[in-house]
C-alpha cells in the first residue's frame, strides 16, 4: 500500500465525517439529532501531529454524540452499519484499525477485506465528558473538578474541532471549560509561582557545594515551572511534557525566553545557570505586571536573604494573587508544599 500525502488529522476527520460518516448516519437513522467532533486524546487534537503520528491511534476517526435515549436505541446499529459500509480506505488511509500485537488497546491503520474495526466513537455528551474528565460540564462544576483535572485533559476537550452540533450542547460545554473561573485562575497562577519560590535558591546552593548535577536538575524543574507559568498567564492549558515545548514556543514570552531557558539548561557552571534563570524570572514577572491582576510588583531579582544567590522571591507574586481572590473557599485553599519537604524544625532560609 503506497503512503498517501499527509493530511493533518483534524482535516482528515472533518472530511471523514462530511463525506463518509455523516451520509451513512443520515441513511441509517434519518433525521436523528447528533453532534460530531474530533476532541479528546491525540496529537492531532492539539494540532501537533506529523507523519510520525500515523504509526498508532491516528487516522480517519471522530466522535458521534447522540441523545442518551438514542444512544441506547441506535448506537449498536450505527456501529454495525459503519463497520459494513464505510470505505476500506479514505483519502488513501485505511479506516480499519487493528491491534498492534503489544496490546489490544493500541490500534493502527491496517488494510482489511472484511468489516472495518472503525474508530467512530458513538456515545452521549454527558457520558463522554464524565469518562474523560471525571465530571459532566453540562452540570455544576466545582473547584475540586477544575483542580483535580490535569491540564492536558482540559486542553484535549477544549481543542480539536466540532464539525456539527445538532444537539446544541457540545459547543456550550466546551465553552464552559475553555478557561478557569477568574478566582481559580488566580489560585492556579499563585500555585505556579509558589513552585518557583520553593526552589529558586537551590540552583546556587547546590552549585556552591560542588553539586553541578543537582543544580542542573533544579534548573530543569524551574524551567518546567516557568514554561507552565507562561502558558497559564496566556490562558492556555499546559499540555503534558511531550508537547510542552511546542505549546510554550507560541506563548507571548516564548520567542524571548526560549534562548534564555535553553542557555540555562546548557550551562555547566551554576553561576551562568543562575544568571540565565534570573533573566527568565524577570521576564515572567514583567508579564505578570502587564496582566494587571495585582498591583505592580518589583520584577527585579535580589539576593536570597544574606546568601549570595540571585532569586526573584516568587512567593511575593503568589501572595499578591491570593490577596485578590474573592471566593472564600478558594482563598482558604493551601498553596503547594515544597518538594521533598524537610522536617519543620530543620527548615531555614
Amino acid at each position: 500500500m503506497s503512503t498517501p500525502a499527509f493530511v493533518r488529522g483534524l482535516e482528515l476527520a472533518r472530511r471523514f465525517y462530511t463525506e463518509a460518516v455523516g451520509p451513512l448516519l443520515a441513511e441509517t437513522v434519518p433525521g436523528i439529532p447528533h453532534s460530531a467532533a474530533r476532541i479528546g486524546p491525540g496529537s492531532e487534537v492539539l494540532g501537533y501531529d506529523t507523519p510520525r503520528s500515523a504509526d498508532h491511534e491516528w487516522g480517519p476517526r471522530l466522535q458521534l454524540f447522540l441523545r442518551p435515549q438514542d444512544t441506547s436505541r441506535h448506537a449498536d446499529r450505527i456501529r454495525h452499519v459503519l463497520a459494513e459500509r464505510l470505505p476500506k480506505t479514505f483519502h488513501g488511509y485505511p479506516t480499519h484499525f487493528a491491534p498492534t500485537g503489544e496490546t489490544r488497546d493500541i490500534r493502527v491503520m491496517r488494510a482489511t477485506d472484511g468489516p472495518v474495526h472503525h474508530r467512530v466513537e458513538i456515545t452521549d455528551i454527558s457520558s463522554w465528558f464524565t469518562d474523560t474528565l471525571g465530571f459532566d460540564p453540562t452540570a455544576t462544576i466545582t473547584p475540586a473538578h477544575w483542580l483535580g483535572t490535569p491540564t492536558q485533559r482540559l486542553a484535549e476537550v477544549t481543542a480539536g474541532a466540532v464539525f456539527h452540533d445538532g444537539l446544541h450542547t457540545l459547543t456550550p460545554a466546551r465553552a464552559t471549560l475553555r478557561w478557569y473561573p477568574h478566582d481559580l485562575w488566580l489560585y492556579v497562577l499563585a500555585c505556579q509561582w509558589q513552585h518557583i519560590a520553593h526552589e529558586e535558591a537551590f540552583v546556587g546552593r547546590c552549585g556552591e557545594v560542588g553539586d553541578e548535577l543537582g543544580s542542573a536538575v533544579v534548573a530543569a524543574r524551574l524551567t518546567h515551572h516557568l514554561m507552565r507559568l507562561c502558558l497559564l498567564m496566556d490562558r492556555h492549558y499546559p499540555p503534558y511534557s511531550k508537547w510542552l515545548g511546542s505549546a510554550f514556543a507560541h506563548t507571548t514570552a516564548g520567542e524571548r525566553l526560549t534562548p534564555t531557558l535553553t542557555a540555562a539548561l546548557a550551562a555547566t557552571d551554576w553561576h551562568e545557570r543562575e544568571r540565565h534563570l534570573a533573566t527568565a524570572y524577570e521576564t515572567a514577572a514583567g508579564l505578570h505586571n502587564r496582566l494587571g491582576l495585582t498591583d505592580r510588583i518589583d520584577p527585579t531579582t535580589r539576593p536570597y536573604h544574606s546568601r549570595p544567590f540571585r532569586v526573584l522571591r516568587a512567593d511575593r507574586f503568589a501572595q499578591a494573587l491570593m490577596a485578590r481572590v474573592q471566593d472564600r473557599a478558594i482563598r482558604e485553599l493551601p498553596l503547594p508544599e515544597p518538594p521533598d519537604t524537610e522536617p519543620e524544625n530543620k527548615r531555614k532560609p
